[in-house]
């Protein structure tokens, strides 16, 4: 592919996938799997790499950047005041009665809100690009997160319509409750402390030093105001609404235009019940005078708007009993405590069950069987207990222990260095071989089409497998009385897993599941030891010698290497065929031994692959930026910002001729 068609195509997949990210974030229509995307979205990215297409606006920026190692502070040029709250409706009449004492007359409206429980961000676009997202900080200040900031895919890069040079957004940044759900899930498998609430969740995240984290966190936005240098005097805070929505803003779908204060109350009342039903949380409604032109007239005191007031809902809370804490075997061999409750009817659900997150969380508060607590749902998803009611009281029973043993394998549990949860490394344990099988099965480890959760549901409850190696064992006689299954699909099935045989090294590693092993690290050690005698037999140093491997992965790759059930089903795989290596690739010269060189623009002969390819077999490595790191920069025609930033370093450039030359 040559410069123009790259260009060409480029403009196309960036059209595209801007279009699917409007319609998935902004209107729920989406139009493109998730696979899909991402498959554009890689295409993309390695066309802007290999053609030096990358631009601010494209949504590759979305993945994050470089490491910060700090935040620069910013001066906000009008204040981000926090809003006084009421959560009664009597503060709520002397609000709008101090309004019209101000203004001397009732000629106006109010624009109500929802409230979202987030974190409070500006942004800022000049010329339509964003340029700016900070923190609220303490209102005047705040922190420059603009790394950060574009790896919310919600917030577009570039705006739409007829906007000013210079727009100033206020927003708030936040999780859905079920996207919050699943990344505490996560976590906990992971051994991990959870996250209190989607509040703390999204304002820690956008604090991350690395926006490649942050981009893996599910942060939405919604904008809810805007400022211009020259704003027309009799704007309304409904015409902002629709203004957002016109540059290409998530704006919310419930403000609500109330003529006086009763009308403000019933609005109250409606969002009050509204709220239990939305997949975000909301803690109340913000009320703003929604002409602009009467806010200077009304001003504000050192810390609120006089224009402006935030009525919160009250927190649903119950006080429950804790009957039993039991224990559940989760994903990796987690170890969950659960609160077994008396049933309680809890936002609009009976509760009755709670996760006490793990040991040092029950420690923590204190939590013992038999104990009043009071219960409330994190996100209004998942019941918690939150704190117990009288723990001064006496005939309390003993403080839990926790056992050292799986409840459902009754194997020893082990508790990692630097994590909170306990786990079951049993990889025979029941709840735990599913999902094992599925992963092993998966689309991005050995594609075994066919194998999908049903079916291991009713191979591993039938007792024909207990871990994936028997997977190879099968016959088409055992299939075939499965539920849906006749002669064709078994075979179809016994073809599929004899065709996974054929997946290469690197996916056989990452099917195993080794815990903090993915696609990327998988590879990456398929490709440092070649084969899996040389990675059993590796040392932690020779693990962390690799540039993505840490202490975390090089640990559970040791621990899993030295589990006699896993190394004994390692074996079954290579016994069976699977590929356990890669052929060697000689290594031409010493050239580039340890050098590091960043291609960029079109080569008279050679493609970006070819090139890698050479610079790979001659010692070297390739990488996507330049930096003081970089050791050359072999350029081609329409070579662009890689180049001017090498030169401005002082590195070396090379052209295809000289290049050729170092290594012929």
């Amino acid at each position: 592919m040559n410069i123009d068609l790259a260009r060409k195509k480029v403009a196309e997949l960036k059209d595209i996938l801007k279009k699917a990210n409007d319609a998935y974030y902004q209107d729920a229509q989406p139009f493109l799997s998730d696979q899909e995307f991402d498959e554009k979205l890689k295409e993309l990215e390695a066309l802007e790499t290999e053609f030096d297409l990358s631009t601010p606006d494209s949504p590759t920026q979305r993945v994050g950047g470089e490491i910060s190692s700090d935040f620069e502070t910013v001066q906000h040029p009008v204040p981000l005041l926090s809003l006084d709250n009421t959560y009664n409706e009597q503060e709520l009449n002397d609000f709008d009665g101090r309004v019209q004492k101000i203004l001397g007359h009732t000629d106006y409206d109010y624009m109500v809100e929802l409230k979202f429980d987030g974190a409070s961000i500006r942004l800022r676009y000049e010329n339509g690009e964003l340029v700016l997202g900070a923190t609220r900080g303490d209102g005047e200040k705040g922190d420059d997160i603009t790394r950060n900031i574009k790896t919310v895919r919600d917030i577009p890069l570039q705006l739409k319509g007829n906007f000013p040079s210079v727009v100033e957004v206020r927003g708030e940044a936040y999780m859905e409750k079920e996207a919050f759900a699943r990344m505490n899930q996560k976590r906990e498998e992971e051994g991990l402390s959870v996250f209190a609430n989607p509040r703390n969740s999204t304002a820690g995240s956008l604090k991350q030093q690395d926006p490649r984290s942050v981009a893996t966190r599910p942060i939405r936005f919604f904008a809810f105001d805007l400022l211009f240098d020259d704003e027309d005097p009799e704007i309304t805070q409904s015409k902002k609404v629709d203004l957002l929505s016109e540059f290409g803003l998530p704006a919310n779908e419930y403000p609500r235009v109330c003529n006086n204060i009763e009308e403000v109350h019933q609005t109250i009342s409606e969002f009050d019940e509204l709220r239990h039903t939305l997949p975000y949380e909301t803690d109340g409604v913000v009320i703003k005078v929604n002409q602009a032109r009467l806010r200077d007239q009304l001003g504000s005191t050192s810390k609120f708007p006089r224009w402006a007031i935030a009525y919160k809902f009250e927190a649903e809370q119950a006080a429950t009993v804790i009957n039993d804490i039991t224990l559940q075997v989760g994903r990796l061999g987690t170890i969950t405590p659960v609160a077994e409750l008396e049933p309680v009817l809890l936002a609009g659900t009976t509760v009755k069950r709670a996760s006490l997150h793990n040991e040092e969380e029950i420690h923590r508060k204190d939590i013992r069987i038999g104990d009043t607590v009071l219960v409330e749902k994190a996100g209004e998803i998942i019941p918690q207990v939150i704190s117990v009611v009288n723990p001064d009281r006496e005939g309390r029973s003993e403080e839990f222990v926790f056992p050292k043993e799986c409840p459902s394998c009754n194997a020893d549990l082990i508790k990692y260095d630097g994590e909170v949860a306990w786990r079951c490394i049993n990889p025979t344990c029941p709840p735990q071989v599913r999902i094992k099988i599925e992963h092993f099965a998966s689309r991005d480890a050995l594609d075994i089409e066919g194998l999908g959760e049903s079916v291991v549901d009713q191979l591993v409850t039938e007792g024909l497998i207990s871990t994936y190696a028997d997977l190879y064992e099968l016959s088409i006689d055992q299939i075939i009385p499965l539920e849906r299954m006749a002669e064709k699909s078994a075979q179809n099935l016994i073809d599929a897993i004899a065709k996974s045989k054929e997946q290469p090294f690197e996916k056989v590693l990452y099917a195993l599941g080794i815990r903090f092993v993915g696609k990327t690290v998988a590879k990456d050690l398929a490709k440092a030891f070649k084969n899996i005698n040389a990675l059993q037999s590796a040392t932690e140093e020779d693990l962390l010698a690799i540039d993505s491997i840490g202490p975390r992965i090089a640990e559970s790759v040791l621990e899993f290497f030295s589990n006699k059930i896993y190394k004994e089903i390692v074996e079954r795989l290579i016994s069976y065929g699977l590929q356990f290596e890669i052929g060697e690739q000689e290594q031409a010269s010493s050239t580039f031994d340890g050098k590091t060189i960043v291609l960029t623009g079109t080569l008279p002969t050679l493609s970006r692959k070819e090139a890698s390819e050479l610079i790979e077999k001659h010692g070297g490595k390739t990488s996507s930026s330049v930096s003081k790191k970089t050791d050359y920069v072999l350029a081609g025609e329409s070579a662009g910002s890689k180049l001017t930033k090498a030169k401005d370093l002082g590195i070396k450039i090379l052209d295809e001729a000289t290049f050729l030359s170092m290594i012929t």
